[in-house]
């Protein structure tokens, strides 16, 4: 480096120096004009501010004031409400107590009063009580004498007067008694009879039943001629194996648009009806076809008797019944006795029994139900072992009915002696309406009692698995067993079953035995 080069730098350091040194200066002058322009402002707003906060401390001085001087007014007309109402409630008190006080001196007075009154009529009755007690030895005392002059003029004692005068009174009285307890006993025995008469009168009114008359035919309505030719099947194959199936005839004739079903057994013709209608109304009548609308109907048709069951105990008003026995109600309306629907006879007998239960003062409901249940033992399936009281009974046993209704089905039997009221009554309600015209029909039992025995002697092989007797009892069908009888022995079986028909049964003409075996295979494709 020159000396030129130094000396610039020099000079430039000082130069530098120079004008920092002026800045700096500058800059504390101009700091301090600064300072003193904000101080004089600072002090221009605080005198302001201390104005102000004069201002509002004022205002602020003045509310409190106000509001002071307003709350004091409320709270001092607030005060002075209070002590008005105090003043009055003081007031009401102290006139209901001056109330109280001016009562409880009027009680005061009657109460002295009432008790100046008793005590006169106290000394009142006192007097009249000695009076008394004077005159009652005066009388005792005139009796005495009385009795002791009649002793001495009778010469008798007072108990041989009275035993002498009883001793009298009943010699005369007795013929008197006789002819009134004669005259009385026919009076009542002529009452009795007539009242009797009268309730009968009363009951067979209040019951109202219908005689109604039932038949072994059923009437099927068709839709048009060619549903016969259906109905029949190819070669006659859809009839037979209906006929088969329900045990009922199918009676297909010139009838116009209608065929006739035929049968003893009611259940039976009304699973034949209710399976004709199906196959009507479904239109596909096939065997096949007929076997399933038969099962169908048969399910339907415990469905519906367990309804008539539960119909009937309602309409006669009878409750908590075991569904078993509501069932068995119900198979009455498929029973015919005499003739007549043993359900109908059944409700008829409830009914009279009721009514002469409420003429005599007896339980109505029990009543009631023992007039339906009196003939329950017929509506149970004939291969029950029994005649029909015992099976009603050992029914009613097992259902655990009251043993007034165990009475009244075990009163049929000849020599039982009923043990209550209402089994007598249910006995004459029972007469009452077998009595009537038309309730019998004898020739109609005794021709479902043909056909039940037929049907019973073919069910008692060990072979044949049901049987059914058709065509008015000319023939009876017989649906054999086929895992235990082969073809030449259902020949051997329809010989068996005609030999004990002809040695256990008196019929008219010829009876046709029919035995079936029938073997199906089935097997599915997977």
């Amino acid at each position: 480096m020159n000396m030129t080069g130094i000396i610039l730098a020099i000079i430039a350091i000082l130069v530098a120096g120079i004008v920092g040194i002026i800045s700096f200066i500058f800059g504390k002058t101009t700091q301090k004009k600064i300072q003193l322009r904000e101080e004089q402002s600072t002090k221009s707003s605080a005198s302001e501010i201390i104005a102000d906060a004069k201002k509002k401390a004022d205002t602020l001085i003045k509310e409190s004031k106000l509001t002071a001087q307003e709350d004091n007014h409320r709270y001092r007309s607030t005060v002075e409400n209070e002590l008005k109402k105090r003043r009055s409630e003081i007031q009401k008190q102290e006139d209901r107590l001056l109330q109280r006080e001016e009562a409880l001196d009027r009680k005061d007075s009657s109460f002295e009063k009432r008790e100046n009154s008793l005590n006169r009529k106290e000394q009142r009755i006192n007097k009249e009580q000695q009076s008394l007690v004077s005159q009652q030895k005066e009388a005792n005392s005139l009796i005495e004498k009385r009795q002791s002059e009649i002793e001495r003029v009778a010469g008798l004692s007072n108990d041989e007067a009275r035993e002498m005068i009883l001793k009298e009174t009943d010699a005369k009285l007795t013929d008197e008694k006789a002819r009134m307890v004669k005259e009385s006993y026919d009076q009542a025995a002529a009452e009795a009879d007539e009242n009797a008469k009268k309730l009968i009168i009363e009951a067979i009114q209040q019951s109202s039943a219908d005689v109604v008359s039932e038949t072994t035919v059923t009437v099927v309505n068709l839709p048009n001629e060619d549903m016969k030719g259906r109905i029949i099947g190819r070669e006659g194959r859809n009839i037979r194996t209906f006929e088969t199936l329900t045990g009922v005839d199918l009676i297909i004739d010139d009838t116009p648009e209608a065929v006739v079903l035929s049968g003893f057994d009611p259940i039976r013709r009304e699973v034949a009806k209710m399976t004709l209608e199906k196959l009507i109304k479904d239109g596909r009548i096939h065997p096949a076809r007929i076997e399933e609308m038969v099962d169908k109907s048969r399910k339907e048709l415990e469905q519906r008797i367990q309804e008539i069951g539960e119909e009937t105990l309602f309409e006669l008003g009878i409750h908590s019944m075991g569904p078993d026995m509501i069932k068995l109600v119900g198979q009455l309306n498929f029973k015919i006795v005499n003739g007549q629907n043993l359900l109908s006879h059944s409700i008829e007998v409830a009914k009279l029994a009721g009514a002469l239960a409420s003429e005599l003062g007896e339980d109505v409901t029990l009543a009631k139900r023992a007039g339906l249940l009196h003939d329950i033992g017929k509506a149970a399936n004939s291969g029950v072992e029994g005649s029909h009281v015992d099976v009603g009974v050992d029914l009613a046993k097992k259902y655990h009915e009251s043993p007034v209704v165990i009475d009244s089905i075990a009163a049929y039997h000849e020599g039982n002696q009923p043990e209550f009221i209402i089994s007598e009554l249910v006995a004459v309600a029972e007469k009452i309406a077998i009595s009537r015209p038309g309730a019998h029909s004898e020739s109609l039992e005794s021709f479902v009692h043909r056909l039940d025995s037929l049907e019973k002697i073919t069910d008692s092989f060990d072979e044949v698995e049901k049987s059914y007797a058709i065509q008015a009892g000319r023939e009876i069908r017989v649906i054999a067993k086929p895992n235990d009888v082969s073809d030449t022995q259902a020949i051997v079986l329809s010989r068996n079953i005609k030999q004990k028909i002809e040695s256990e049964m008196k019929y008219p003409g010829h009876i046709k035995v029919t035995v079936i075996r029938e073997v199906r295979s089935v097997e599915y494709a997977k």
